[in-house]
């Protein structure tokens, strides 16, 4: 069993994700450098703002389908690379290594319990896997905290593809995997987000991302 481990590692050769580099699926290095999102932020959409508010810019005068929200880490090429890998190309370990990146941006939540948005079904499938389910489970082994799948899917989800920017940079208008709600898990109070918002056109959602910025 050895020389066989030894013998893959030869011929498939694990890489960081991000820079590529050999040893690891995301390196000491890349990992040290997500760029995680500190306070102040915004107590209803957790943006980042100069100073705490209960509202900011971005979130004032709509209606969220949840109470507040907290992401990971902003949004950007090497975090692009690191859910491609863990999403697209069933690297399924490195759901620990995002739960350890909201474990330790985030508070343990004060909720009875936690549960996840499931995959299209076709999606899944094609994964082979329940991303958002993994993550649920590895913070939930984190927090101490259950993991009950409440919510379904009434409907197929389009793909979320990224947008390019005038410069030439990918944004995104999806929110982060990498995030934790502090609402009450549960059949009565929890929403999901993606089936509650109606979808917009894609060149839509283009504008939206490149006003606001793209965060994760």
């Amino acid at each position: 069993m050895w020389c066989d481990v030894k013998l893959l590692d030869l011929i498939l050769p694990v890489r960081c994700v991000v820079c590529a580099a050999p040893g690891e699926q995301l390196c000491p290095a890349c990992l040290d450098a997500l760029p995680r999102l500190r306070p102040p932020l915004c107590a209803r959409c957790g943006k980042p703002t100069q100073w705490p508010v209960n509202r900011c810019g971005e979130c004032a005068g709509r209606r969220l389908a949840f109470a507040s929200a907290r992401a990971a880490v902003a949004y950007d090429d090497q975090v692009r690379r690191l859910v491609r890998g863990w999403k697209e190309r069933g690297l399924r370990t490195l759901a620990a290594v995002a739960a350890g990146a909201v474990a330790n941006a985030l508070q343990v939540p004060d909720v009875p319990a936690l549960t996840f948005v499931p995959a299209d079904r076709a999606r899944g499938l094609e994964r082979g896997y329940q991303p958002a389910e993994r993550l649920a489970r590895e913070l939930g082994e984190r927090w101490s905290l259950p993991v009950e799948s409440l919510l379904g899917r009434t409907r197929p989800a389009g793909r979320q593809r990224g947008c390019h920017s005038p410069t030439g940079g990918a944004t995104s208008p999806v929110r982060s995997p990498l995030r934790a709600g502090r609402r009450a898990a549960s059949a009565s109070s929890t929403t999901s987000t993606r089936a509650a918002r109606p979808r917009m056109p894609p060149r839509a959602r283009c504008a939206k991302a490149e006003r606001a910025g793209s965060r994760w």
